[in-house]
Formats: structure tokens, C-alpha cells, sequence
């Protein structure tokens, strides 16, 4: 789709505000990105980003407990939240009738959320069940996002475990959520963004009504998470109990998504050139004719792209059976991307990645929910919301010299390695 024009404006108390008007269905998205993800939580609080947004829909200055859930249900919408490297996200998707509804929750959650001790008793527990849900319980479970970066990284906020150990989650308390609201939600570290059917000036003004209110606090300082890249390979093993197969994580530093954006989007298409469809490099040698894996994928980002700053991971994955050696695998890697080094892509295979990568994300833009989310997140990271929709114009102009050197960075003498050996359930 085209890209439409966005009204943009800052309220007096630093709410950052996207509106993105958009008449062709009955339909509003309203989002609030918050400046603060994984990287952001306290050392000795693993997962207390992500604990925080669950606390988060616990009720709020105005409404009891679940009443988030029944308002935004009953008039027909969805809503949900999500914690990523460097922020939060919550966002609600409903009729356009009910945009002033929305407006309003957000509003008096970022006032005042519902703080007490029986509400994060009960949430600590929720999410730990998540985990044993979605990683300790299930086979590759946290892979490779939760164990390759203690691998790749040295510094805490880079390195550790953002799901949260459990015994770091059930020492949070009622002073630390305090203290971790009144530093990073404040209307001055968000955006909110609401797009669909409305009209702007209406907008505007229940903006002004609900949110113009909400207490000023500053923003805190920017953080920098910057470390060096390794300086030689580096090891780690894990012993995945419910594993099938070992498998194995290679985890590269690349360049800057923001400051170093097109030299990142190269990334994205040599994972793609790498990994994308039977066609590709690795899929073919890999998978079809020597076949030394079972599933092989790499990717830029260890949750997708654009969903962080400074540094970021680009990661290869690979299943492979117990007779095959890690380092029979990383021999094929290292030659396919030295082969991509020295001998670029032709037009045709560069040109196949880049129309998919640009297909989906036209796709992804006429999703209502996912275009709310995305305007909200390059407004946060990269202070332009309609760079979203020139991603796929700036993909197209990737070069087959661009992932050449892209791949030229990607040297076995500065990654990450992790080995998953099968436990007993994979035996």
C-alpha cells in the first residue's frame, strides 16, 4: 500500500503521538509503546520487563481487575501486550466506535496501574508457568533466543536470560515494580499510535482529553548497550532434556539497525539468500544434497528484525542428526558464506529474495494491528514512522556487493557457537 500521511505531535506532558488515518474499513488500532524491553531490567531481575507488562493488565486507577479484558471483548475488540530487547508494547484493535474506549484504558493505565502484593503474587506465578509452558517443558524451548546470547555477549542487559529465572522473579517486590513504573512509563518515554477509521482533529482531541493529563515525569537517560564484538569464537554447550536431535546456534554481531541501516537491511536478504525456501544455499546443500541437517534457518534478530537497537544477533540455526558433527556443519557454513564473499549473488537470486521480503511486508502493512504496531515501533527506534513503508524500497536497493559483504563479516573467528546435545528424552 501507499504510504499514507501521518499527523505526528508531542502533548506537553512528552507523550509522543502517531496518528495514521485510514478509511477503507470500520476499524481503529491504538498502540502504546513504552522505551523499555529486556535490556532495560534490573540486574538481578531477569524477566521483570516482561513480568511488569503482565502487571500491567491487572487493573488500573480507575478499573478493577479484568476489566481491561471484559471493555475492550465486549465492544468487539482484541487487545494484548508484548516485552521485546528494547520495549513494551500493549495495543487494543476494535470497532472505530469504540476508539475513545481504547484511548481511555491506555490513558488510565499509564496514569496509575493497580500495584499491590496479590497482584504480583499472582502474576509471578502466571508467568512461570509461561516458562515451563514455552521453554523448560518443551523440546528446544528458549532456543536460540534465550541461550545463545550469554554466548555471543559479555554485559548483563545483552547476555541474560529475559523470560526471567525463577528465583529472581519470586524476589520482586511491590517497590520494585513501583520504582521500575515511575522510571520507564512515563507519557515522555511512549508513543502512542492509533490508526484506521477516524477522523484526525476528532482524534486528536480525545487524545488531548484522555492522556493530556497524565502526569509529566522525565524520560530517563538513553542507555547505550554497546560492547565489542568477540574476539575469537566462543563456546557453550546446553543439555536440552526433551531434545529429539542435538542442534546447534551460530550467533553473529551486525551492524547497526538504526544508525547503520542499510548495511543491517543486507543482512536481512543474505539470510534470506542463506536460508529462504528450498532453493536457497544452505537449504540445498545443506538439507538436500550432502544432507547433513534436518531444519537449517537463519535470521536477523533473535525475535525478527526492527525490534531492536544497537547490538543486534544474526543467528543461524540447525537440527541435525547424532551422527552428524557441529563441526561438519560449520565446515558447510563457512564455505557457503565464503563462496557468497568472493562470488556475490546473481540478479536472479537476489531478485527472488528481495520480492519476498517486500511482499511481506506489504502484507504485514495491511494487517490493522501490525501497521499499529509497526508505526509505534519505528517512531520509538528510529524517530520516522513512514520508514516503515519505505523498508521495502530500500530492500530493493540492496546489491549483490552488499551481501557479499555482508557475508564477508560473518567470520568464524568473531561468532558465538551453542551446541544443544539431546538429554535423556532424547535418547
Amino acid at each position: 500500500m501507499a504510504a499514507p500521511e501521518n499527523l505526528r505531535f508531542t502533548l506537553d506532558n512528552g507523550l509522543r503521538v502517531v496518528l495514521a488515518p485510514d478509511g477503507t474499513a470500520p476499524v481503529v488500532g491504538v498502540a502504546v509503546h513504552y522505551d523499555v524491553g529486556f535490556r532495560s531490567e534490573p540486574e538481578g531481575r531477569t524477566g521483570f520487563a516482561h513480568l511488569f507488562e503482565h502487571l500491567m493488565f491487572q487493573g488500573s486507577e480507575s478499573l478493577e481487575k479484568l476489566a481491561h479484558f471484559k471493555i475492550v471483548q465486549s465492544s468487539g475488540g482484541t487487545f494484548n501486550g508484548s516485552t521485546h530487547p528494547d520495549y513494551t508494547d500493549y495495543h487494543e484493535v476494535l470497532p472505530a466506535a469504540a476508539l475513545e474506549r481504547a484511548l481511555f484504558l491506555e490513558a488510565d493505565r499509564m496514569r496509575a496501574p493497580k500495584l499491590t502484593r496479590e497482584n504480583l503474587a499472582n502474576q509471578i506465578d502466571v508467568v512461570k508457568e509461561e516458562i515451563r509452558l514455552n521453554v523448560l517443558n518443551r523440546p528446544y524451548g528458549g532456543f536460540p533466543w534465550i541461550l545463545l546470547p550469554p554466548v555471543l555477549y559479555q554485559t548483563f542487559p545483552n547476555a541474560h536470560n529475559g523470560y526471567g529465572d525463577f528465583t529472581d522473579l519470586e524476589l520482586a517486590t511491590l517497590d520494585d515494580c513501583a520504582a521500575f513504573f515511575d522510571t520507564y512509563y512515563s507519557p515522555a518515554n511512549a508513543v502512542l499510535t492509533v490508526a484506521g477509521d477516524f477522523q484526525p482533529d476528532a482524534a486528536r482531541e480525545l487524545v488531548e482529553k484522555h492522556f493530556g493529563d497524565v502526569p509529566h515525569r522525565p524520560a530517563p537517560p538513553k542507555r547505550s548497550f554497546a560492547e565489542p564484538p568477540p574476539s575469537g569464537e566462543l563456546r557453550g554447550t546446553h543439555t536440552d532434556p526433551h531434545a529429539p536431535l542435538p542442534a546447534l546456534a551460530i550467533g553473529y554481531r551486525m551492524p547497526d539497525p538504526v544508525n547503520e541501516l542499510d548495511a543491517y537491511l543486507a543482512n536481512l536478504v543474505l539470510a534470506g539468500v542463506l536460508t529462504d525456501g528450498d532453493g536457497s544455499r544452505l537449504q540445498q546443500r545443506l538439507v538436500h544434497r550432502e544432507p547433513l541437517v534436518t531444519d537449517i534457518g537463519a535470521g536477523a534478530g533473535l525475535f525478527g528484525p526492527f525490534e531492536a537497537r544497537d547490538p543486534d544477533t544474526f543467528s543461524v540455526t540447525a537440527i541435525h542428526a547424532p551422527d552428524v558433527s557441529p563441526e561438519r556443519v560449520l565446515a558447510a557454513l563457512d564455505e557457503e558464506l565464503e563462496k557468497l564473499a568472493t562470488t556475490p549473488p546473481d540478479a536472479r537470486e537476489l531478485a527472488k529474495v528481495t520480492a519476498r521480503w517486500s511482499s511481506s511486508l506489504h502484507s504485514e502493512h495491511d494487517r490493522l494491528v501490525s501497521r499499529t504496531l509497526g508505526l509505534g515501533a519505528f517512531e520509538l527506534l528510529y524517530g520516522d514512522p513512514s520508514l516503515m513503508y519505505r523498508l521495502a524500497d530500500r530492500m530493493a536497493a540492496v546489491t549483490a556487493d552488499d551481501v557479499a559483504a555482508a557475508a564477508k563479516a560473518l567470520r568464524p573467528d568473531s561468532r558465538a557457537v551453542l551446541v544443544v546435545e539431546p538429554g535423556n528424552g532424547g535418547e
